[in-house]
């Protein structure tokens, strides 16, 4: 069996897991949520854990098992606390502004740039005399929070000279040395 795949999920107060016709919803304080899952694959609860048993030992089967025990756990925690991405925009004179949802964004080119969020995803910046500006995103979908960190991240990558671009809060960017000098 699958390490992941055979492994309890569990539930904790307030969410509330339903599967029904190979669908999962799951809902909770931060939201409702819904996962479709392959014929054959099915939950069974038992008081506030859940196991997943997979139809046959196929090859696909045994790689979907450990894949939709993953899903169901990450909608879970999605809908119980949520997930955050910080992002840092390190470099001289660059600004992130949040209006609505959409992010204005001044990263060095001669224009500014401006990025619209889905409705799903909640952001709010801070900028602080002496501090590099951030960008905090918040949602309960961690495969969509993290698309929309990566395509922001995307628009001015951390070079490797100077550090300068967008990177995630705690990131280590490896460093390279400069041209040495002639003669």
């Amino acid at each position: 069996m699958s390490r992941i795949g055979k492994a309890p999920i569990s539930i904790p107060d307030k969410v509330e897991v339903k599967f029904k016709d190979s669908q999962v919803s799951v809902k909770g304080p931060k939201g409702e949520m819904v996962q479709a899952m392959e014929e054959g694959f099915s939950l069974k609860q038992e008081e506030n854990m859940i196991h997943i048993d997979r139809p046959t030992e196929s090859k696909e089967h045994r790689s979907k098992h450990g894949l939709y025990r993953s899903l169901i756990n990450n909608m879970i925690i999605g809908v119980s606390d949520g997930y955050t991405i910080v992002l840092e925009f390190v470099g001289v004179g660059f600004r992130v502004v949040v209006k609505g949802q959409n992010i204005e964004m001044s990263l060095g080119f001669s224009h500014g740039i401006l990025f619209q969020l889905p409705k799903e995803v909640i952001a709010e910046a801070k900028s602080e005399r002496g501090t590099n500006p951030t960008l905090t995103l918040q949602s309960n979908d961690k495969q969509l929070i993290g698309q929309v960190a990566a395509k922001i991240r995307s628009l001015r990558k951390p070079e490797p000279y100077k550090g300068k671009g967008i990177r995630f809060k705690g990131e280590q960017i490896r460093r390279k040395a400069g041209k040495a000098a002639g003669k």
